[in-house]
């Protein structure tokens, strides 16, 4: 199994929902986030004084999928996510080791 995490622009949130949803994706869990990249931030104008913007808000997405599934996961959430401009976000994905769901007690791939 593997854990996919994404982290993308607030306003991409819904289309990489429905776009994981249309794959068959079941489950994800998403968390306001603050960070920057490379661009380190950005400026802002408010009533006509300039301000540095150090952490851009973000939302982080993480879903856990078969192994097999992973690669098209991350395709679907990238192509959701992009707009084409800095700051879209990154996508990776991990090794999980295992995974229980918690009312039934069920363990691997019946607990997804």
């Amino acid at each position: 199994m593997k854990l996919i995490t994404a982290i993308v622009k607030p306003h991409r949130l819904d289309e990489v929902k429905n776009a994981l949803q249309e794959l068959g994706v079941h489950g994800l869990t998403v968390t306001e986030a603050s960070g920057y990249g490379r661009q380190r931030g950005h400026t802002e104008v408010y009533r006509g004084a300039e301000y540095q913007i150090d952490l851009v808000p973000k939302v982080r997405i993480e879903v856990v999928v078969e192994d097999t599934d992973a690669d098209t996961v991350v395709d679907t959430v990238v192509k959701a996510a992009r707009t084409g401009k800095i700051g879209d976000g990154k996508v990776w994905a991990l090794p999980v080791e295992t995974v229980v769901r918690v009312r039934t007690g069920e363990r691997g791939p019946d607990a997804l």
